[in-house]
């Protein structure tokens, strides 16, 4: 049901979407080939003012950050990471406007993420993929604080 309801969110975030074929009904389709394309590389699929679709692809840990604006929706895909959020970012330093990247988190709470499962990072957290193994596939929608009222 979760896994349904993401897909479904994600379909209605898609209408407008660059890059994409609109139809005359205002839905945009986004052919499974382009999003596969996306996840190769790790790519975004959609940018807009209103809200951003990442086709995520992780093999290794990645920087600690924090989003000042952003709330992070990630729906796993494929592969197992472990997950870092809360405490307090080290080293960090701004690395764009709103965005603070870091060496690690000190403190904060540890999960494995898996496939199927839905973690939401609400803006102004730390967060980090402090391990990978193997190949981690994750869509991430972004969306700026008060950007879906």
């Amino acid at each position: 049901m979760r896994a349904f309801s993401l897909t479904l969110a994600l379909g209605m975030l898609l209408a407008g979407a660059n890059g994409a074929r609109a139809q005359s009904s205002g839905v945009t389709y986004i052919a499974g080939s382009t999003v596969a394309a996306a996840f190769a590389k790790g790519a975004p699929l959609i940018e807009t003012g209103t809200y951003k679709v990442h086709a995520s692809h992780r093999e290794a840990a990645g920087m600690a950050e924090v989003h000042e604006r952003d709330t992070d929706i990630i729906h796993v895909l494929d592969g197992t990471a472990t997950f870092v959020t809360g405490g307090s970012v080290v080293e960090g330093r701004m690395t764009a406007a709103e965005e603070v990247r870091g060496a690690s988190i000190q403190g904060g709470e540890t999960r494995t993420l898996a496939k199927g499962d839905v973690i939401i990072v609400p803006a102004g957290t730390p967060h980090w993929f402090r391990a990978v193994q193997g190949t981690f596939l994750y869509y991430v929608v972004k969306v700026p604080d008060g950007g879906m009222r």
